[in-house]
């Protein structure tokens, strides 16, 4: 008997209640494997670019520590600049470092966090302390501070950015911050090499930052 007789029209219901089945099992499958990967960092092609090298330094971190480039070195680290009287983008800078330090670590990223202070006169370890922990900074973000020359040297000669103070007879005719200086967040390598520049105050930021982190750790590994 043909299947358009009296007894094909139940066989061929069956056989349409079976794909309308699988068809939604493999949705609830696709929906669910794109639930678990919502968490996690995609990677690009390839591990960005090398665009320089961080050269020596020697700093003092919050806690009074002396720190030195090479005690950054065998993982990568993000850096950011600046300073606690601030009260333009520098707040969002640390903000945004704060999203990017957490995001990390929910996405078992290991990194170190690192705000270079361009107001060292002003911002001591004790008040970068203070500072610090307005944004809940653990020991894996450390607030460096230092002398003048060390610091302006290694911002413009080291990561290549840019940094200026302002008289304050300047700011208060125009307005404006007593130092002007880059909103760039740098990824530095586990060997210190520089390899993106990226807006901090800029929300698209964070998941490229992560993306290219990821890169840094499966080189790495």
């Amino acid at each position: 008997m043909s299947a358009s007789g009296p007894t094909g029209a139940p066989s061929r219901r069956a056989e349409w209640w079976i794909w309308a089945a699988l068809a939604a099992l493999m949705a609830i499958i696709a929906v669910a494997t794109a639930l678990s990967w919502a968490g996690r960092v995609s990677l690009p092609a390839t591990a960005p670019p090398v665009l320089g090298e961080v050269p020596a330094f020697a700093l003092t971190e919050r806690s009074g520590a002396a720190v030195t480039r090479a005690d950054l070195d065998g993982r990568p680290w993000v850096a950011d600049f600046i300073f606690t009287r601030c009260t333009g983008m520098c707040p969002v800078l640390s903000a945004r470092m704060a999203e990017v330090r957490g995001r990390a670590a929910a996405a078992g990223l290991s990194a170190h966090f690192v705000s270079f202070s361009v107001d060292p006169t002003h911002d001591t370890p004790a008040v970068l302390q203070a500072y610090a922990e307005r944004f809940g900074a653990g020991e894996d973000w450390w607030f460096l501070t230092g002398t003048r020359q060390a610091l302006y040297d290694l911002l413009g000669a080291g990561f290549h950015l840019s940094v200026a103070e302002r008289s304050p007879e300047a700011v208060a005719a125009e307005g404006g911050e007593l130092i002007t200086h880059s909103d760039r967040f740098v990824l530095v390598d586990a060997a210190g090499r520089i390899r993106g520049y990226y807006h901090g105050t800029d929300a698209e930021t964070v998941p490229v930052l992560l993306r290219d982190l990821a890169a840094l750790q499966a080189e790495a590994s």
